[in-house]
């Protein structure tokens, strides 16, 4: 059986108290054949420290946002 996991570095996504987050670089193991995204424990809490720690972001960017109706 062929290995489907290559580890990548990946750009993650998180909403927090109604803000949104683009978190770039991020490790991750990723299912070559759907895509979808593997992430260690000590990355996500790692995460979640530097959100909730408010740390300067390196950008920043506008978004629009839509309604689907």
């Amino acid at each position: 059986m062929n290995e489907t996991m290559v580890e990548a570095q990946v750009t993650y996504t998180i909403e927090y108290q109604g803000r949104f987050y683009i978190i770039e670089h991020v490790p991750a193991r990723v299912c070559k054949e759907t895509g979808e995204q593997y992430f260690a424990p000590e990355t996500v809490e790692h995460i979640q420290d530097f959100i909730k720690e408010n740390k300067k972001p390196v950008r920043m960017i506008e978004t629009p946002v839509y309604n689907y109706a």
